[in-house]
This record gives C-alpha cells, structure tokens and sequence, in this order.
C-alpha cells in the first residue's frame, strides 16, 4: 500500500498510525522500522515499480503538426484540417 501509493512523510505517518490501531494491525516498533526503511529506499523502489510496469516498447519521441489546404480543385476541400502525427518508439532502458 505504501509503495503503490507514493506516499509522503505526513500520509505514511498517518497510514501506520492507523496500523497499529488496528486489532492484528502492527507494533509501534515494527512501524518505526518501515518508516526508517521507506524513507531511507522510497526513490528506489518507486523508480522499480515503474520499471516493472512498463512494456517492452516506449515512446521516444513525438512530433505533430496540422496542416490547412489552401489550394484545392473544389472550393468545399479548402481549409481541410489534415493531423501529421510522427511517434518514435524504442525497447524499455535503450
């Protein structure tokens, strides 16, 4: 929960609060330890889970543009929106 969450200080502070007031729920010590342990290793394991949640394939790069027709044989085609959509995409840490 911690984790899939991203939390901050003030929202772990309040999630293990509530765990330990809870029947079954946490020791205060055992608390204090995740507490140390997510605030010394959050960026790692937030930068893991996000490597773990991508696919093979990411996008790069993205480029568009929308182009206007100003010259057409029938007056009802002019100024027909055309979309150019450019998309690089490359494997995951490449």
């Amino acid at each position: 929960s911690i984790a899939s969450a991203d939390m901050d200080l003030n929202q772990l502070e309040a999630f293990l609060t509530a765990q330990t007031k809870k029947q079954g729920g946490i020791t205060a010590d055992q608390a204090a330890v995740i507490a140390k342990f997510w605030k010394n290793h959050r960026t790692n394991i937030h930068e893991s889970l996000i490597n773990q949640s991508c696919w093979d394939n990411v996008l790069k790069n993205m480029n568009w543009r929308v182009d206007l027709k100003s010259q057409m044989r029938h007056i009802d085609q002019i100024n027909t929106p055309v979309a150019i959509v450019e998309m690089e995409v490359g494997k995951n840490g490449q």
